[in-house]
């Protein structure tokens, strides 16, 4: 019979994982509270139990630490195992977390980067339902004020020379969005005609920041059409009916980013993303989802 493989040590894939997301050593070892020592030790470990390298230095020492092939080979499985080892043992060890926990956040937000999020936290924690209910920023804030919420995301713009990670009551930052223009290949945009805009209506953020980046700018504009609905305003840019504006990693294939030089178009502010946690409302199984999409966001934008 033929040698079995030795097992994955999985405290080494987690310094591996950490490394890929942050991009070097020492940010690695900051994040999960080790020393860079001991993590080039671990992944010496790990290298020479496979044979392989996983790491390069680009720009040789104190440039920026990249996977090679084999590392982008791994690191996809690395967190599938991961995943996998933290779902088993939540629900092992904590087979007690259940209840309901309400979740207010931006529609846009949910659909392009809460699912994956959502879905393995309910993998995680069966007993847990959660409701989730999306709206404007201003609506969730006024309801998580009422404490119709557990938890809230909602949209705060930024300020040029803020910090992506400024966070005020209580609340912490878990994404930025950097907007940009957006049209679709059917529209043709006249020289010295009004911007048509196609945008969610008041009191959206990206609607007020939008246009007080054009009358900051003498940029005139009219307003083609507005919808609360993500889906409704993307047919619309598609069909030709106007400009609108999304985060660029939400911008469809299908869509074309404006630049701004070119048609004339102010820079747009920033926005961040930032959760609220009900004060006095710490039931387990909030506490554990506010920490989950923490951690998966801090993740994700570290890959991106």
């Amino acid at each position: 019979m033929p040698t079995p493989l030795p097992p994955f040590d999985l405290d080494l894939l987690r310094s591996f994982t950490a490394i890929a997301d942050c991009g070097g050593f020492s940010r690695a070892a900051e994040r999960i509270g080790r020393t860079q020592s001991t993590i080039s030790l671990q992944i010496k470990r790990l290298e020479a139990g496979l044979g392989q390298t996983l790491f390069l230095r680009e720009g040789g020492r104190g440039g920026r630490t990249v996977l090679t092939p084999q590392g982008e080979i791994l690191v996809t499985y690395a967190r599938q195992i991961l995943q996998i080892s933290d779902e088993a043992r939540a629900r092992l060890m904590e087979p007690e977390v259940g209840g309901i926990v309400r979740l207010g956040t931006p529609e846009d937000f949910a659909t392009v980067h809460l699912a994956d999020v959502l879905a393995r936290f309910a993998r995680a924690y069966p007993q847990v339902a959660l409701a989730v209910h999306c709206d404007f920023t201003v609506n969730l804030l006024d309801g998580f004020s009422k404490g119709q919420y557990d938890l809230v995301l909602f949209k705060r713009a930024l300020q040029p020379d803020q910090a992506p990670d400024a966070a005020d009551a209580g609340g912490a930052a878990v994404w930025r969005e950097a907007l940009v223009w957006v049209a679709g290949a059917r529209l043709v945009l006249a020289a010295g005609e009004p911007l048509p805009l196609v945008l969610a209506p008041a009191p959206d953020v990206y609607r007020r920041g939008t246009l007080a980046a054009l009358d900051a700018a003498g940029r005139p504009w009219r307003m083609v059409l507005t919808s609360p609905s993500l889906a409704g305003l993307q047919a619309a840019v598609r069909a030709g009916l106007g400009v609108t504006v999304l985060p660029r990693e939400m911008v469809p294939a299908d869509l074309v980013v404006l630049g701004e030089a070119e048609h004339r178009l102010p820079v747009l502010p920033a926005t961040e993303i930032v959760l609220y946690r009900a004060p006095g409302a710490r039931a387990p199984a909030a506490e554990r989802l506010g920490d989950h999409i923490v951690q998966s966001l801090e993740a994700a934008a570290a890959r991106g």
